[in-house]
């Protein structure tokens, strides 16, 4: 059953606006606060969706952002891949069509706890190989991407007061940490409610959670199950860029309306495309688009998402509703 054009209006308002009060949000959206309120309470507590946070875009100069993919017997596909969304540093995974039939996104706070990871994805039974795709510079985080549910002059209006500064990337402290995870649960938690569960002052928590948003080090994202938004179909595209023009052109993916995600990689496939489309033929005039935009760039590799097992942070069911949630601690050891 898909959501409503209302239902779909108030996600892409949290979308741009993740903590902005009811009140606020009623103004532009043209309804009360109590029913936006009874609204979301419904779209969350039926996973269709959920309000999330992790570390900002800085990250992956600090410690390692990375695309995996796996290859696996088939016959232990659907156990593999649940083994691996129950791994805290495993932040996505999909069952993908493509050279490698499953797609991880993998978080972790230093390079050498990168590595354990890897060695402990290679001792789930079923592996048989991991391809890695290291980011070396985030270009499009995928927050930024909005569905189409309000118009622009909306979106300017509840985005005013909400526009991050941009800090130097820098290691987290274990209080900035620890209100990450307590907001990756919830990310409208109140503060009153996170205080309460990091046993600190109220007025200590305001102060970092402030400074944790307002500096570009800690992002709120709002998801949605995509499959009952409407944008059926994601794929991943690994591609080659020209090196005498590597940074317009990833601007020019950058804004590209279907991009989701863009990151220069270090692999022999030196950038990355995430993408989002109403149905596949939507790929089709993507890259054709692409090449408009970026002439001398080359699709060396896609990966089209037949099923997200774990999307940021939660488990989902075939219709893409959470089922269940697995905190996204980068920072936890690798399981032995």
């Amino acid at each position: 059953m898909r959501v409503d054009e209302l239902d779909l209006a108030l996600i892409t308002a949290l979308q741009v606006a993740p903590r902005a009060s009811w009140a606020r949000l009623a103004g532009p959206l043209g309804v009360d606060a109590a029913t936006l309120s009874r609204r979301w309470s419904a779209l969350r507590e039926s996973g269709t969706a959920w309000l999330t946070c992790y570390p900002g875009s800085g990250f992956a100069a600090v410690g390692v952002l990375a695309f995996v993919q796996v290859d696996c017997e088939p016959s232990e596909l659907a156990a593999v891949a649940a083994a691996l969304a129950a791994l805290p540093a495993v932040v996505s995974v999909e069952l993908v069509a493509g050279a490698h039939p499953l797609l991880l996104t993998v978080g972790s706070a230093s390079a050498a706890l990168f590595t354990e990871q890897l060695l402990a994805f290679g001792r789930v039974p079923g592996v048989r190989g991991l391809r890695t795709h290291p980011v070396r510079r985030l270009h499009r985080e995928g927050s930024r991407w909005r569905f189409d549910a309000l118009s622009p002059g909306q979106q300017r209006e509840l985005a005013v007061a909400t526009a991050p500064g941009a800090d130097e990337p820098a290691p987290l402290s274990a209080e900035e940490r620890a209100l990450i995870l307590a907001l990756g649960a919830d990310g409208r938690r109140t503060v009153a409610a996170l205080a309460a569960e990091l046993d600190r002052p109220e007025a200590t928590v305001r102060r970092l959670l402030g400074k944790l948003l307002d500096g570009g080090r800690a992002v709120l994202r709002c998801e949605a199950a995509l499959p009952v938004t409407g944008w059926r179909a994601t794929a991943t595209l690994w591609l080659n860029t020209p090196a005498a023009e590597r940074v317009p052109v990833m601007e020019a993916i950058e804004g590209l309306r279907d991009t989701r995600l863009c990151a220069a990689t270090v692999t022999d496939a030196d950038a990355i495309a995430v993408t989002c489309f109403r149905g596949l033929d939507g790929l089709a005039d993507y890259e054709a688009r692409l090449g408009a935009v970026a002439p001398g760039l080359r699709v060396v590799d896609r990966a089209v998402t037949l099923r997200w097992v774990k999307r940021m942070g939660r488990l989902l069911g075939e219709d893409g509703r959470a089922t269940g949630s697995v905190p996204m601690d980068v920072w936890a050891p690798a399981p032995t």
